[in-house]
């Protein structure tokens, strides 16, 4: 699966952004979707997951209850609903897919990576 994500950029702390994570090239809903981040001086690290259907998520405990993963499988694309944005959530954020609905918080588990796109949160 190709993957192209967009929607980042700068807002305040307390906005809210949505980022867009469009797949090719393969049938996007026979796989799992993830995002990733990776903020300045540190690793990439998982923030949510769902299931190739839908039906399932995963959230990291720092993003949980703010931020909403969905996904779109007519239209081939994953989004992250990014709610009271805070300056620790500044990143490159990242779309990942992979086969299977499982261990979906382990980086090297995944087939395909986007590009990334930049969320920068001033206080």
């Amino acid at each position: 699966v190709q993957l192209q994500a967009s929607g980042g950029g700068l807002v305040q702390a307390g906005d809210s952004l949505r980022l867009s994570c469009a797949a090719s090239g393969r049938i996007f809903s026979g796989y799992a979707m993830a995002w990733f981040r990776q903020g300045p001086g540190k690793e990439r690290q998982f923030v949510a997951a769902i299931s190739s259907e839908g039906d399932v998520t995963d959230y990291s405990d720092s993003v949980k209850g703010r931020f909403t993963i969905s996904r779109d499988n007519a239209e081939n694309t994953l989004h992250l609903q990014m709610n009271s944005l805070k300056p620790e959530d500044t990143a490159v954020y990242y779309c990942a897919s992979k086969r299977l609905y499982w261990n979906m918080m382990t980086e090297r588990q995944y087939d395909d990576w986007g590009q990334g796109t930049q969320v920068t949160v001033s206080s």
